[in-house]
């Protein structure tokens, strides 16, 4: 596992400038690591968090607790993301962070990075436009499921974790993790788990992709775009090679 601050760095990079003064500063950044189980959370609705989380391995995911004790899964986040950079600006957290498998975290002082805003204001704008492509992720997600069939709506959810995977080379060409089953598909695209089975098998028709045990094969990159009316602008990265 990379340390911590080159995660950082290699994140920030995707999408900001930094320039070498802004890395030594990010570089001072101190830690402490958590181990997460699968299912884990490590942020509870109503915390009020004084450390923000940077995922140094695995997935992570947010979501809403529903009164009914469900859960709607809101994003998902890989190696490298900030899931709750937001706690930076406001008080308490109004949704959960959970790991999805096995995951890793880095903490670090909200006063650390606060510290960093002030002498080094390019990264406090690269950690700022973390959490507008956060919001930019949020948009897409009402729109996807409010306005699209279940299959372009699965289709699109795959398109977004495989293209984020490369653009942050945590995949190999034509596969990448998503450690969740198929209840937690369904809670996040609002389908139930009959649905959620019958989409797979109608998109695993296609030939375009296969996801089998929290692995993700993408078979025809192209078609799979097409069947989920996927457009990667909204995510603001730098394009994948080979994609």
């Amino acid at each position: 596992m990379q340390p911590h601050h080159d995660i950082i760095i290699r994140k920030l990079a995707e999408h900001s400038s930094l320039d070498d003064d802004d890395l030594a500063a990010l570089r001072t950044l101190t830690s402490y690591s958590r181990n997460l189980g699968p299912n884990e959370d490590f942020i509870r609705q109503g915390d009020k968090p004084v450390v923000s989380a940077i995922v140094t391995k695995g997935m992570v995911a947010r979501y809403h607790v529903l009164s009914s004790g469900q859960r709607q899964y809101l994003s998902f986040h890989i190696t490298g993301d900030w899931p709750d950079a937001q706690t930076l600006f406001i008080e308490r957290m109004d949704h959960a962070v959970c790991a999805l498998g096995e995951a890793h975290v880095a903490m670090v002082p909200h006063e650390e990075i606060c510290r960093l805003f002030e002498q080094r204001p390019a990264v406090g704008f690269a950690i700022w436009r973390e959490t507008l492509i956060d919001a930019a992720i949020f948009r897409e997600a009402i729109t996807n499921n409010s306005s699209r069939p279940v299959e372009t709506r699965m289709a699109h959810l795959f398109c977004e974790i495989y293209y984020r995977a490369r653009a942050s080379a945590l995949a190999k060409p034509g596969s990448c993790r998503f450690p969740v089953h198929q209840g937690q598909i369904g809670e996040t695209l609002g389908m139930s788990i009959v649905t959620v089975n019958r989409t797979l098998q109608t998109l695993r028709s296609t030939g375009a992709m296969e996801f089998r045990n929290g692995e993700l094969m993408v078979f025809d990159w192209k078609q799979l775009v097409e069947l989920g009316d996927f457009d990667p602008t909204y995510l603001h990265l730098k394009r994948p090679s080979r994609l």
